[in-house]
């Protein structure tokens, strides 16, 4: 059996058990909407991935882009992909009708892509990145932009990126340096530089617009003096806009996907388009970031999941040794799937990648609900402070799985005849890309638990009670439950402690541990989810996948959530080894 590099049956279960997508349909927005339409789209996302996308990857992999007479080149397969996946609607999923969409839940449309992710990480790369520029311009742009960039955009005629790291910079945005000065005719004459833009340029499409933070000339230090522009590569006129790649990163993963240096006005004559407001480009540029965050996340749980399928298959198949009680050196070896250890380490897989998808589509469902639900102040509460878990857990467990995964495959493994090699190297980008794991920790921690005075921590903690009470009906195990519930009193009291050191001054005190707190908050909160999908396991009948479920959720809480006693302890105790003044 091929890979399949997601499972269907755990989609279903996912979409239609745990978050319960059918209940969307009652909300006005997604009203046209029923499980029929939202099987048809999975179904379309399922068979792309598999019969097109998946066939490229490898090839991808092993010939990433060029930089040629000032002109980067791409794999050409991405000519036959790029219009199969604005074919199927994958660039609009989620946008309104107004704009040509097919206003979907984000709670399927994340479904759809995780398919698409698990077979080609890097082509879809080039989507969401266009995508997410297009919703910026949507959002924030007037009806020129509307009308020249955005309709192209979304229609996969021009592509897009997110321009903000610079040399000097990096991920400090208040020190961005690239200039924007007036014109006469309301545009701006752009100088700078910009590295790691993924995208950045290629051959694929007519035109690729650049969503750029910039400083206009007299703006305020700072943050609060930066503004965003559109910056086509090409004028709407067709004609050069100054806007030249300056060299291709060459990258140990997403190698499809080229990375590039960007320099803008080299001969003066690079014009940008303001969108929005001056000096509101860090704020409007979140909305892009907070998007693209979860879009990592994805990646990393959608990479960590066909690497645990292809090492599923590989240990029901390579026969390598015999069982411990066999006697007779002459009877057949046995599939390495019967030796403890590599049980283990497959478990272990599941355990991550599946509670990752769990936290996602559950992410999803709050952004849906935050947008055209109820109480919608409430969801975008729980998505902002769980977006930083979102992006940084799926990324670092999920390089732990990638590299399960190579382990289960032994010296095949790390060889690049075989793929767990390529998914380990992808893997490894997403804890750097939309900010690093450090500063997914300073979010959560400095911003995002303590907003308005803990609110999304007590909308939290009332999401996790209703999962207690929906397991103790399932008759779940009851330590599990136990286990949970005192595991998200660990993370209260931790939280307590840590926001009254910075009430009374202390920042670096409160923010030292601030990597050990993501990880504290993490496991707990894919505590949760693996306890949610304990009782929706209990509530179905007694078959081989959901007992898989229930085997997932006891290594998830009998093995990990232990370490959240380790966690809380060293954050208590200020231990502060690598605060010393040594390096």
């Amino acid at each position: 059996m091929a890979n399949p590099l997601v499972s269907d049956r755990n989609v279903e279960f996912l979409l239609y058990e745990l978050a319960r997508a059918e209940d969307l349909t009652a909300l006005p927005y997604f009203s046209e909407h029923s499980r029929e339409t939202f099987d048809l789209v999975l179904a379309s996302a399922r068979k792309l991935a598999r019969e097109q996308l998946f066939p490229a990857f490898k090839p991808m992999d092993d010939e990433p882009p060029r930089l040629e007479n000032g002109q980067v080149r791409i794999h050409p397969a991405m000519r036959e992909l790029w219009p199969r996946m604005f074919e199927m609607g994958l660039g609009t999923a989620t946008r309104p009708a107004e704009v040509g969409g097919q206003q979907l839940p984000r709670t399927v449309a994340v479904l759809a892509a995780h398919y698409c992710m698990a077979a080609n990480g890097a082509a879809m790369g080039y989507l969401g990145l266009t995508t997410g520029a297009a919703h910026l311009i949507e959002a924030f742009g007037d009806e020129f932009l509307k009308r020249e960039f955005m309709t192209r955009m979304y229609a996969g005629e021009w592509a897009g990126t997110m321009a903000l790291t610079e040399p000097d910079a990096g991920s400090s945005l208040a020190d961005v340096r690239t200039r924007a000065r007036p014109q006469a005719d309301g545009t701006f004459r752009i100088d700078g530089n910009k590295v790691f833009i993924s995208g950045g340029d290629q051959d694929l499409t007519a035109n690729i617009v650049h969503l750029t933070l910039a400083r206009i000339e007299g703006a305020p230090a700072g943050i609060k003096g930066v503004s965003l522009f559109a910056i086509p590569k090409k004028r709407p006129d067709g004609s050069d806009n100054d806007c030249a790649c300056a060299g291709v990163f060459h990258k140990m993963g997403w190698r499809g996907l080229p990375s590039i240096a960007l320099n803008f006005g080299e001969r003066g004559e690079c014009r940008g388009w303001l969108v929005g407001e001056p000096n509101l480009g860090i704020s409007y540029m979140f909305q892009l970031m907070n998007d693209a965050r979860l879009m990592v996340g994805l990646n990393a749980a959608s990479t960590a999941s066909a690497a645990y399928f292809e090492a599923l298959e590989y240990a029901r198949t390579r026969p390598q040794g015999r069982s411990l009680n066999a006697r007779d050196p002459a009877s057949p070896q046995v599939p390495i799937m019967q030796h403890a250890d590599v049980r283990r380490m497959l478990l272990k897989q599941k355990a991550i990648v599946e509670g990752a998808l769990a936290l996602l589509v559950t992410c999803a469902r709050y952004a849906d609900l935050a947008k055209h639900g109820d109480d919608r102040h409430r969801a975008q509460l729980l998505l902002d402070v769980l977006t930083p878990v979102a992006k940084s857990f799926p990324a670092e467990r999920g390089f732990e799985a990638n590299a399960l995964s190579v382990q289960v495959h032994g010296g095949y493994g790390y060889t690049s005849e075989y793929l767990p090699e390529a998914w380990l190297r992808d893997q490894k980008l997403n804890t750097i890309h939309e900010g690093t794991t450090g500063i997914q920790s300073l979010d959560l921690l400095g911003r995002k638990v303590v907003a308005e005075g803990g609110a999304a921590l007590v909308a939290l903690n009332e999401e996790i009670e209703s999962a207690i009470e929906r397991a103790t009906a399932a008759r779940v195990e009851p330590g599990w439950i136990d286990a949970v519930r005192r595991a998200a009193a660990v993370v209260r009291d931790v939280t307590m402690l840590l926001a009254s050191k910075g009430l009374s001054g202390d920042r670096d005190g409160m923010m030292l541990h601030s990597f050990d707190y993501l990880d504290l908050f993490g496991t707990v909160v894919i505590a949760w989810q693996w306890l949610l999908q304990a009782a929706a396991a209990k509530e179905g009948r007694d078959d081989r996948f959901y007992r898989g479920k229930l085997a997932a959720a006891q290594y998830w809480i009998n093995a990990e959530l232990p370490r959240v006693d380790y966690l809380a302890k060293l954050i208590a105790d200020g231990e502060d080894s690598y605060a010393a003044d040594w390096f």
